[in-house]
């Protein structure tokens, strides 16, 4: 275990047994990875130490932790939060959206107000039309389906493979019009949805946009979305 004074170990540094190898995660190391990814000092640290000193693999480590602590605080109440707006291209184009936390102490940090702003500002530029996979409706669903089915039906391949690629194209669907499924606008390599499981990672409250609404001026009308609410637990 390292202590300080130790010989042979520059101060500064973290050291991580591994077998016979030993691998070296500098002070440095572990500020990189903060500033790219937001986390606690100390999730970095064992990040880098998993990834062997691979920023990019502590990166994804930190991403699959993010999206497993989002997961088990998924069905928390979100009754507080903030509502946002953000206007783009010289006033042609409005966004009001309203993102929900736990608690008003979360929603009134920086890393709270930074998401529902880059949440405002992606909306605008990428114009979502559902929040969730869930939330898009019957109609939308089914037109789109039926269009698919089509397109493959006519390339004459059998019917097993025209339903693959149905089922391929939907996904395809759902990350052009599904907010939490889009690559975010900052950051193509995330999706919004794991950009906000990073955010229940490190504030450890569930965190979740109820609705929003984008308007570009000369378009007829304008894009409403609303999330649907969780379902009561049943009563025995």
């Amino acid at each position: 275990m390292y202590s300080p004074g130790q010989p042979g170990i520059c101060e500064g540094q973290f050291l991580e047994k591994m077998g016979t190898a030993t691998v070296n995660i500098s002070a440095a190391q572990v500020k990189e990875l903060r500033q790219k990814t937001g986390a606690p000092m100390m999730d970095c640290k064992q990040a880098l130490e998993e990834a062997k000193g691979d920023l990019e693999q502590a990166i994804v480590h930190l991403r699959k932790k993010g999206v497993a602590t989002a997961a088990k605080k998924a069905t928390r109440v979100t009754s507080e939060g903030s509502v946002a707006s953000y206007i783009h291209a010289g006033g042609k184009i409005g966004v009001l959206v309203e993102v929900n936390c736990e608690s008003d102490f979360v929603a009134r940090t920086d890393d709270f107000k930074d998401l529902v702003h880059d949440i405002a500002m992606h909306i605008a530029a990428s114009d979502p039309k559902f929040i969730r996979r869930e939330d898009v409706t019957p109609e939308a669903y089914e037109r789109e389906k039926e269009i698919y089915r089509e397109q493959a039906k006519a390339t004459g391949k059998p019917q097993n493979v025209v339903e693959k690629i149905v089922e391929g194209k939907m996904g395809k669907f759902y990350e052009e019009v599904c907010l939490y499924d889009q690559p975010f606008i900052k950051e193509q390599t995330i999706t919004v949805s794991q950009l906000i499981a990073s955010k229940v990672g490190k504030l450890g409250e569930n965190i979740s946009v109820k609705r929003f609404a984008r308007f570009k001026v000369g378009d007829v009308g304008e894009t409403i979305a609303i999330g649907k609410l969780p379902q009561e637990p049943k009563s025995e």
